[in-house]
């Protein structure tokens, strides 16, 4: 299987990074936390922008940098794209010409197929004769992400893509987005402190914190982690893979079925056998020790407890599992007593079915 190793050591005083990562050579994975936690830092050690002293980077067989070896790739030997917050085009440059303004780095040829593979990635065929400047903020983006895959990079970087975007230009360029895992064959390591955004791309997340990454490894396992802050936030939610099963037009719904049982949800306008994501907020699930007979839930699935942690202001968080996914619930402290929840008992819990996003 292929992989990146990235080890990074350097000290700024005021700030250390101290990683030792082992990651998917495909896929997105997601470098997450908060503003200071080293998400830019790691990544630009990863494009050589920053050196480390002491740092080994290995992209699938292919060393970068090796500190004991006193080897280091400078960035423009790297071949990798990478994605800023701000597109950075060339305002004197047709779409078309910024894109094609790059590949007299590569072979011209590779070049060019990739290039028409990322003009249809993302979607961006019919902007190619106009000029930055009349391109909304989401469609500049677009092309600053097409320009980079246009490299045929062995890595693609991009730090906090969507920063610079109002709502409605996020909501317009994260479906582009999340086509990347299902249709590159390259990795993607991707920043943000958005959870909205680890929720619609991440295939792996790691968690920053402080220079050091506190977790790493699949999503719905990592989001799920007791012993990270993740699980503790408002916004705690876990995610499932799931495939649309049925709709039931007559009640707008659509049936998803994933591994353990199935969720109905608002109905979704997908085919049968589409592949989705569902992410399901901790604060949206409630527990019961015996099946619920008379309610308007309409998802409730038997579950095993794998994971109990007191939080703040007398919240309990409870981690359960349902088949193979990782579930997480918010309930009072005052909830968990009463039930008398321990880990290994087996619960039924009922999930909100507005609160499913696919």
């Amino acid at each position: 299987m292929t992989t990146i190793l990235a080890r990074f050591q350097l000290d700024y005083g005021d700030f250390k990074l101290d990683v030792d990562l082992t990651l998917p050579g495909t896929g997105i994975t997601v470098l997450f936390g908060h503003s200071g936690s080293g998400k830019t830092t790691l990544l630009r050690c990863i494009a050589g922008l920053q050196r480390a002293p002491l740092g080994k980077l290995e992209i699938n067989g292919h060393v970068w940098q090796d500190s004991e070896r006193n080897l280091f790739l400078p960035t423009y030997k790297r071949p990798l794209g990478y994605v800023f917050q701000e597109a950075n085009l060339f305002p004197h440059l047709t779409v078309r010409d910024n894109l094609h303004y790059g590949l007299k780095r590569i072979k011209q040829n590779s070049g060019t197929v990739k290039l028409e593979q990322a003009v249809e990635l993302l979607g961006i065929g019919h902007l190619m004769e106009r000029m930055p400047g009349h391109l909304s903020g989401g469609e500049r983006q677009r092309v600053a992400i097409a320009r980079a895959l246009a490299l045929n990079p062995e890595v693609l970087l991009m730090d906090e893509p969507l920063a610079s975007l109002d709502f409605k230009r996020k909501q317009e360029i994260l479906p582009f987005l999340s086509r990347l895992h299902q249709q590159l064959d390259i990795p993607v390591l991707y920043v943000t402190h958005s959870q909205q955004e680890v929720a619609q791309l991440a295939d792996t997340l790691v968690i920053l914190e402080d220079g050091r990454a506190l977790a790493s490894g699949p999503l719905p396992e990592t989001q799920s982690r007791l012993d990270v802050p993740l699980a503790q936030d408002r916004e705690a939610a876990t995610v499932w893979q799931a495939t649309v099963a049925e709709h039931e037009a007559d009640y707008h719904l659509t049936r998803v079925a994933f591994a353990g049982g199935s969720l109905s949800l608002p109905a979704v306008d997908a085919e049968i056998g589409t592949p989705l994501r569902v992410q399901i907020y901790a604060r949206d699930v409630s527990i019961a020790l015996e099946a619920p007979t008379a309610t308007s839930i309409l998802n409730v699935l038997p579950a095993t407890i794998t994971g109990i942690a007191d939080g703040r202001d007398g919240q309990t968080v409870v981690q359960m599992r349902i088949g193979n996914q990782a579930l997480l619930a918010h309930i009072t402290r005052k909830s968990a007593l009463m039930l008398g929840l321990q880990i290994g008992m087996a619960v039924y819990v009922q999930i909100k079915g507005t609160s499913i996003l696919n």
